[in-house]
């Protein structure tokens, strides 16, 4: 397993999705330095809006960062929305998302250097294939 150094920066790259709006929605979240993954995560929600796959993938990857240890943290989204939100340029106006929100804040003031950016999705890839894969299993399993 790839020993990162806690104190340096490690990027977080985090997506969520859902397949109608609302519709089968899961997460996904890569942790990485240097360009090598320290964790992969994902999971299906169930039936959920696109914004609330995106905050919980926020979540689980600030949860996950923090039982890491890890002291600088970069979140890398290609959601403007929760980005805008969590900068405090947007008000969370939908009451679904003010729980995930405060979480999401609360879970980030926990960093001693923490900062979130907007990226373009294609500088989002691995995130994205999580939440899809986590969603493709769940629609197999269904069939099954």
């Amino acid at each position: 397993m790839f020993e990162f150094d806690r104190l340096r920066t490690v990027l977080a790259f985090a997506d969520g999705g859902s397949r109608g709006n609302p519709g089968p929605a899961a997460w996904g979240a890569v942790l990485e330095q240097d360009g090598k993954d320290i964790a992969t995560l994902n999971a299906y929600l169930g039936i959920a809006t696109n914004n609330v796959a995106e905050y919980t993938g926020l979540v689980m990857v600030l949860e996950k960062a923090a039982e890491l240890g890890i002291k600088d943290l970069e979140v890398r989204m290609d959601s403007e929305l929760v980005v805008k939100q969590m900068l405090g340029q947007y008000r969370v106006k939908n009451a679904g998302l003010i729980p995930l929100y405060e979480k999401a804040k609360m879970l980030s003031s926990r960093f001693p250097n923490f900062r979130i950016v907007h990226v373009r999705r294609e500088y989002n890839k691995k995130a994205d294939q999580l939440a899809n894969q986590a969603m493709d299993m769940a629609a197999g399993q269904a069939q099954s």
